[in-house]
């Protein structure tokens, strides 16, 4: 073994060392973009997961929106449905108090005329006449009073 067989495998051991330190470097590298890459994906999922988890709030926030106004809704026409069936009897009431209110005035007046006396009668209007035809009954008596009143035109 000479100095030259020592310079080689001193160049041996430093290659050696070279390429150890190569390979190390490379692999390091190697494992940075690995680690980037990964990095980067995972950033892009939780991106895509936060996106998602908003749209789900929102979708959920507008089906119970859509809930709520269909309930609204359904509630305020069956309230508005009884307030017209309320309003519907009451009217049939009323309109059978009128009634019998009608039929009761009716009974009252033709007792009052057959007790106290009545008047009856009608008027017609023609151009410029008003002709009136009236009839009193006090009791037995009666009495008929027919007449036309001129009217005075206006030119």
């Amino acid at each position: 073994m000479g100095p030259d067989d020592e310079d080689e495998i001193i160049h041996d051991e430093i290659s050696m060392t070279t390429e150890t330190a190569a390979v190390f470097i490379q692999a390091w590298w190697r494992g940075t973009l690995v680690r980037r890459t990964l990095l980067h994906a995972s950033l892009r999922a939780w991106v895509i997961q936060s996106w998602w988890r908003q749209t789900r709030v929102k979708l959920m926030q507008n089906r119970r929106r859509n809930a709520l106004e269909f309930y609204a809704r359904r509630e305020w026409a069956a309230v508005t449905l009884q307030a017209w069936v309320r309003m519907w009897r009451i009217r049939q009431r009323y309109c059978r108090l009128l009634n019998a209110v009608r039929i009761i005035q009716v009974y009252w007046r033709w007792h009052s005329c057959h007790t106290r006396g009545f008047i009856q009668g009608d008027y017609d209007l023609k151009e410029n006449q008003l002709n009136i035809q009236l009839e009193i009954s006090l009791g037995s008596q009666a009495c008929k009073v027919q007449q036309r009143i001129p009217l005075p035109l206006k030119e």
